[in-house]
């Protein structure tokens, strides 16, 4: 399998494709607008401290307060808030209010352990690091334990918890990992390793903790020298990171189009793993890095709602507020022959592209799957293993229930950013999102209802209509407009005015004489 890493690089962003016998498996955008803040460390103050939720919020100097659940509280917290020298962990808690409608809307985790919580109090400074990005106007969710991951290991200061990553099956190789981690960390410090240290000597792992240590110790130096709010620590882009987590030895060749950007990437390997340096490749070709290699076509599916399938059938994606939801259809592909092995074969092929773009658009969160009616329970079990051998090629860690009597399967997938769509679009001004647009029809209507009312009250006769061209010919149309027809109807001279920049979901009354705005 040819496994390659195309990078396309421009002054505003860059965009990373990971491909597999040239077909699409991941992508990430890499903007100034979506920073990804992921791994970040701050130095906050806590603004509220509500126990109804067993929360608090702090500030970390973003727009909005980040969110600090008492489960992210980690066990080792008074030892990284010792490096802040300030002893006020033990003062009692802030009980600020707290309404009864908040606190039913934040429930109480079931299952949660009822550890012992350290105090906090509001105005209090707190070290802490983001876990989650925000959404939908939240703020960013966060946790006190900190952690620093670098290529072969992950730092966890003033722990001693040793781990090896899952991934990582063959035991022996386990068993080396942890007597090596052992041998090489410091006291007062744990250790995870990663999945890229399989097979590597002590030489690789202990320059890895060399610059982890370093960049732990310029985070106690900046706390030391810093207020509340302040960032301490910044995680690498999402280009540089990619290349540090997802630039492995089976990575046949990566793809760099910019000269800056290939330089930095070069540098940063040649320092974590200079025997991979031959496989970094600089693009020379006159065309786009993406058209040479076919990627910007499957972005195009990748972004689109509606998704093929190999036989014929397709699925349609579709993004809520509260989850994403999946619908099946078998499209052409519905003899009515065979039916059930007709709709598994659908379902089958849905189960493999459902993976893939969960994948591909990072889509975290709930997932609801409407699956082609299956009768045969074997079937279902069939569709719900299949989906559990393709997630095992996911990053993220994946939860679901069987297929249901109605076809419905339920999926949670990580979610710790923004998902592609996210990242490189923005929601419609005019529609809010939502994709739908006021009927022109409806819009007359409401024009006038709006002169219905102005008639009681209003003084001028002559008024100027101003609205987006589409409304404009809709009121034009017709042998008698019906332009024509509301002045007649209610007694008043409207000149009708056509702009380009004005919603085509709103309307706007101006009195010809003065000026004056109306609506």
């Amino acid at each position: 399998m040819s496994k390659e890493i195309i990078i396309n690089s421009s002054s505003l962003q860059n965009r990373v494709a990971i491909t597999e016998n040239g077909n699409l498996v991941d992508f990430f955008v890499d903007n100034p607008e979506k920073r990804r803040m992921v791994g970040n460390i701050y130095l906050g103050r806590i603004a509220r401290v509500l126990p109804g939720i067993r929360a608090a919020f702090v500030d970390i100097g973003l727009k909005h307060d980040a969110f600090l659940h008492f489960s992210d509280i980690g066990d080792r917290f008074k030892e990284i808030q010792s490096v802040l020298d300030d002893d006020d962990d033990e003062v009692s808690v802030d009980e600020d209010d707290d309404s009864e409608e908040t606190h039913h809307k934040h429930k109480r985790r079931q299952g949660q352990s009822d550890r012992q919580i350290p105090k906090l109090r509001k105005g209090q400074e707190i070290i802490v690091q983001i876990i989650k990005e925000p959404v939908e106007g939240k703020g960013v969710r966060i946790s006190s334990s900190i952690s620093i991951p670098g290529r072969f290991c992950v730092l966890l200061p003033f722990d001693s918890k040793i781990g090896i990553s899952k991934k990582i099956s063959d035991y022996r190789e386990r068993r080396r990992l942890r007597n090596l981690a052992k041998s090489i960390i410091p006291e007062k410090y744990g250790l995870i390793i990663r999945t890229a240290a399989k097979e590597q000597d002590e030489k690789a792992l202990s320059g890895d903790l060399k610059y982890l240590l370093n960049t732990w110790n310029k985070i106690e130096d900046a706390v030391k020298s810093k207020k509340p709010p302040a960032l301490l620590y910044s995680d690498l882009t999402t280009t540089i990171r990619v290349i540090r987590d997802l630039f492995t030895p089976d990575v046949s060749k990566v793809f760099v189009d910019s000269k800056k950007l290939y330089k930095e990437i070069r540098d940063y390997i040649s320092f974590i793993q200079p025997e991979l340096l031959d496989k970094i490749e600089y693009y020379k070709g006159n065309q786009p890095i993406f058209d040479t290699f076919k990627i910007e076509e499957q972005i195009k599916t990748l972004l689109g709602r509606r998704v093929p399938l190999p036989s014929g059938g397709y699925i349609i994606i579709e993004h809520t507020e509260a989850m994403t939801v999946i619908d099946v259809n078998s499209g052409r592909y519905a003899a009515k022959k065979e039916q059930e092995l007709n709709s598994l074969k659908t379902d089958l092929e849905a189960s493999r592209e459902i993976v893939r773009q969960l994948r591909l658009r990072d889509i975290g969160g709930l997932i609801v799957v409407d699956f082609i009616d299956l009768e045969d329970e074997k079937n279902r079990k069939k569709i719900f293993d299949e989906l559990k051998k393709e997630f095992r090629k996911d990053r993220a860690k994946i939860a679901m229930l069987p297929m249901t009597d109605f076809g419905l399967m339920q999926i949670t997938r990580q979610r710790i950013g923004h998902n592609i769509v996210q990242s490189m679009y923005e929601p419609c001004p005019y529609c809010n999102g939502t994709g739908l647009l006021t009927k022109r029809s409806n819009l007359i209507h409401e024009i006038e209802d709006w002169l219905k009312r102005y008639k009681n009250e209003g003084r001028h006769k002559s008024l100027t209509l101003r609205v987006h061209p589409s409304l404009g010919r809709k009121l034009r149309e017709g042998t008698i407009s019906m332009l024509t027809k509301i002045q007649f109807k209610y007694f008043v001279r409207i000149k009708l005015v056509e702009d380009e920049e004005m919603s085509p979901q709103k309307f706007e009354f101006i009195a010809t004489k003065t000026n004056e705005v109306l609506s």
